[in-house]
């Protein structure tokens, strides 16, 4: 837009003052639109034009008169070419920077493009690192990477973790909610362990004993009891379990469903299958970057095998002659059974059934064939627990007995058990722990490594 000398001699003496003012916020609105900040993944559509990014320095090399940056934004990574003064500037590797510039085409980067840089500012200058942040692969301790996870984060490799998680969790949540779940978000300060007290961290609160959540689990059956039917929480649990395992952590965040109205615990099963067909696909559509990155592949997931719990510690018996310990399976056995259904059955995944009713919490559903057992499952994803899950005791009377036969007093859990006074339809559900079934996904070698900020028995910080 622009103003001709006759059009602007043509205006009344007493409206120059208007026009003046119009055509000075009309350079300031532009400045403005020219100085906004651009992401790296918009520069192939602005070639020819001066653009504003903002970023990490991934790499800078000063070569006499010519230099060149390479810039690092949440959207991928830019070469940035410094001349005559701009290239004498000192930078520290992943220092904070904002650089101005045009935008031109070129064939020696593999995005086409690169920013001739007319202007740099120092936002913000990063310190000695304690480890080199930009190799391909980091030959760093685990320890060391966590005790720098700020900086660990930046890592191509392990940025792509959490971007898988995220989309991950996305495609979790856009599944059930077309599926007519509502979300929920439960109290993480509760009064009493909904696993009957064992493995809880307990603490003052106002003079009364409080302890952090173990489960959703009181809460998300009272919901469905509430006329929400099918509900769903993703939050952090917690687990007093004094463990340093490469799987385990004291804090971990659960994908929680629970579903009313259900005929069996097969519909349980089918629909924790049907939600992991759908999260897989959704992520292999959004981050095939990244799992390359991660060189993964998205497992094929049809038809998920069952076998009871009593048949998988006869195959280890038989097949393997390792002995399991009652009413479940160990590490090692969940690795064997693992191995076993990928060679049978071409699948990463297993469902284990009809657990005791003595290893299984107080509300799960006796089996009607045989009462000892539960009509309660978990599953197996790569030889490793993923899942727990099962129908609910959805009937007053028996659940108050199923808490007796447990040895536990009904009236400390009185909250609970009376909302089921006002009839709670026939329901199931499972939990997701989500850092482990990340670790298997993505073949990491600890759990840790899927948690951004990690909680076990020894680390609280950072």
């Amino acid at each position: 837009m622009g103003f001709s000398n006759k059009e602007v001699s043509a205006v009344d003496d007493d409206d120059d003052n208007d026009m003046n003012q119009n055509i000075t916020n009309f350079r300031r609105n532009s400045y403005m639109e020219s100085s906004k900040r651009v992401l790296i993944s918009e520069c192939n559509m602005l070639i020819g034009k001066e653009v504003v990014l903002k970023g990490w320095v991934k790499k800078i090399r000063q070569l006499g008169k010519v230099g060149f940056l390479l810039l690092r934004d949440r959207t991928g990574l830019l070469q940035c070419v410094l001349e005559q003064e701009q290239n004498q500037v000192k930078i520290e590797t992943e220092s904070v920077v904002q650089v101005t510039g045009i935008l031109v085409k070129t064939d020696k980067t593999a995005n086409g493009v690169e920013l001739q840089v007319s202007e740099i500012l120092v936002l913000a200058e990063a310190d000695l690192l304690p480890f080199e942040i930009n190799k391909k692969k980091l030959n760093v301790g685990l320890d060391h990477l966590l005790n720098h996870r700020v900086l660990s984060l930046r890592h191509e490799q392990i940025n792509a973790i959490f971007t898988i998680q995220s989309v991950f969790v996305k495609g979790f949540t856009d599944f059930l909610m077309q599926e007519g779940f509502t979300r929920i978000f439960t109290p993480k300060i509760v009064s009493q362990g909904a696993e009957g007290g064992a493995n809880v961290f307990t603490f003052n609160y106002f003079d009364k004993s409080a302890y952090l959540a173990q489960s959703p689990q009181f809460y998300k059956q009272m919901m469905v009891g509430a006329g929400f039917e099918r509900v769903f929480e993703i939050a952090p649990v917690y687990r007093a379990e004094e463990h340093n395992s490469s799987r385990h952590l004291n804090e971990y965040i659960s994908l929680d469903v629970e579903m009313g109205f259900i005929e069996n615990v097969e519909e349980v099963m089918e629909m924790e299958k049907r939600v992991l067909q759908y999260v897989f696909q959704y992520v292999k559509e959004r981050c095939q970057k990244q799992l390359d990155v991660l060189q993964v592949d998205i497992p094929v997931l049809n038809e998920i095998p069952k076998m009871t719990l009593a048949e998988a510690q006869a195959i280890l018996k038989e097949t393997y002659q390792k002995d399991s310990p009652e009413g479940d399976l160990n590490t090692e056995g969940e690795k064997c059974i693992g191995n076993y259904v990928k060679d049978k059955y071409g699948s990463d995944f297993v469902f284990i059934t009809n657990y005791p009713r003595a290893t299984r919490p107080m509300y799960t559903m006796p089996n009607k064939e045989n009462p000892e057992l539960t009509d309660s499952f978990d599953l197996l994803y790569k030889g490793s627990e993923i899942t727990s899950g099962g129908q609910r005791i959805h009937r007053k009377g028996e659940l108050i007995a199923s808490f007796r036969e447990k040895g536990l007093n009904p009236n400390e859990f009185k909250a609970y058990i009376d909302s089921f006074a006002y009839a709670i339809p026939p329901h199931g559900g499972f939990g997701i722990g989500l850092e482990r079934i990340i670790m298997k996904f993505l073949n990491l070698g600890n759990i840790r490594e899927a948690s951004a900020f990690p909680r076990d028995c020894d680390r609280l910080i950072p």
